[in-house]
């Protein structure tokens, strides 16, 4: 009388399966950080105007700081503002 009920769902579950990260600048062969490009580097800011962290950009240590000196630069010339609600 105990059957093993099948459980059958209408859609597949979908499993998150994330792409293996890699540093733009290694791949594209960029040795310069403009930090006069201030869309560029809206790429590495959130909205609240923090910079984004190399687990989540996937940069590497190198690229990483050189970034960072790049948008504190560009932030001192106001290219890029220190805070914001929403800057993209």
């Amino acid at each position: 009388m105990s059957q093993e009920a099948e459980i059958r769902y209408l859609t597949p579950i979908q499993i998150d399966v994330q792409k293996k990260k890699y540093c733009r600048f290694k791949k594209s062969g960029i040795k310069y950080i403009d930090y006069k490009n201030p869309d560029f580097l809206k790429k590495f800011v959130n909205e609240q105007g923090k910079l984004l962290p190399r687990r989540i950009t996937g940069t590497s240590v190198k690229y990483q700081k050189k970034v960072a000196q790049a948008v504190k630069r560009a932030r001192h010339i106001a290219l890029l503002p220190y805070l914001t609600d929403l800057l993209k």
